[in-house]
């Protein structure tokens, strides 16, 4: 099979396409042939993609963990799912992506595509629209009237953290460079504020939730905003305990997880028109190396895809 591989830890600079063996389902998997995978271009730098679940090295690796595909063949005890069935899901990290045109993943990491998108538009949910969820609503409990900060909220998760605290019936502030401004509100955004030209801590006061993307000094400041027993989230970076402590409210930082249940719950909102993927762009496999050259420049709105197999003909 082709398949985009690193042969060495680095940046885009060490990936390579090329032939690679395709994968065989163990017990519980189910082998896909893609169709299409999200990439993040941080995973890169990961431990994870270079790691096998129990920490021996993994290289070559395949990355991309985002797929939309449909089920080529089942290993033993996989019962739930059928030949044939379009599916999506995440993969776990410490193992082989769907930059690839087949991918051999856990069957329990799997749900049903949504019916109203396509592969390329659904390989853009699982990693963004799990993190979302599980960040707003396992981890921050947001509730209808609560105030809510999302920084980064351009991107893959936030674009969908933005929709669904909106749709939860939160008020929503979201940080973003200009261009993004009028997107956001389309999405949900109540306010909109240029990271650029101003201090989101100057204009904004006693929110509940912050959910961070971005880390650093944007992470630091978030703590000013927080209402005492607010909480921030943060998927960017570790949250120092001592600062929580000092703000008088609650910091946590997660990596997601993959979720079945999760999945077929968000595929009912989106089929249902209540939220969407954002795609930046769709690039084919080949040029891999570029969409995460893409990726990591920045200021992407969404997601990037690589489109694996040719697309299917809509109805």
């Amino acid at each position: 099979m082709k398949a985009i591989r690193l042969h060495a830890r680095g940046g885009p600079e060490q990936i390579v396409y090329e032939d690679a063996p395709r994968p065989a389902p163990a017990a519980g998997e189910a082998l896909l042939r893609v169709h299409a995978a999200g990439i993040t271009p941080t995973e890169l730098t990961w431990t994870e993609t270079y790691r096998t679940p129990d920490g021996r090295e993994r290289l070559p690796t395949i990355p991309g963990h985002d797929v939309s595909g449909v089920v080529e063949t089942l290993g033993p005890g996989v019962s739930d799912l059928s030949p044939g069935e379009a599916v999506y899901g995440l993969i776990a990290f410490p193992r082989d992506g769907s930059a690839a045109e087949y991918v051999a993943v856990k069957a329990a990491d799997l749900a049903p595509k949504p019916r109203a998108l396509d592969h390329a538009h659904a390989a853009a949910v699982p990693l963004s629209a799990l993190t979302a969820w599980q960040a707003l609503f396992d981890h921050a409990g947001l509730g209808a009237g609560q105030r809510i900060l999302i920084h980064g909220a351009a991107g893959g998760v936030g674009a969908f953290a933005v929709q669904l605290a909106r749709r939860r019936g939160a008020q929503v502030a979201a940080t973003a460079s200009a261009r993004h401004h009028d997107f956001l509100r389309e999405l949900g955004a109540e306010a909109a504020i240029d990271y650029r030209t101003t201090r989101f801590e100057e204009v904004l006061r006693d929110v509940d939730v912050v959910l961070d993307t971005v880390g650093g000094d944007t992470l630091e400041r978030s703590w000013r905003v927080l209402r005492r027993g607010g909480t921030l989230v943060s998927v960017a970076a570790p949250v120092p305990p001592e600062a929580a402590r000092d703000a008088g409210a609650r910091g946590v930082f997660f990596i997601v997880e993959p979720s079945r249940a999760q999945l077929v719950e968000i595929a009912r909102l989106i089929d249902a028109g209540e939220v969407r993927p954002v795609l930046e762009a769709v690039l084919p496999l080949a040029r891999a190396r570029e969409a995460f050259e893409r990726g990591l420049a920045g200021h992407v709105r969404g997601k990037i895809v690589l489109q694996v197999q040719e697309p299917e003909a809509r109805p």
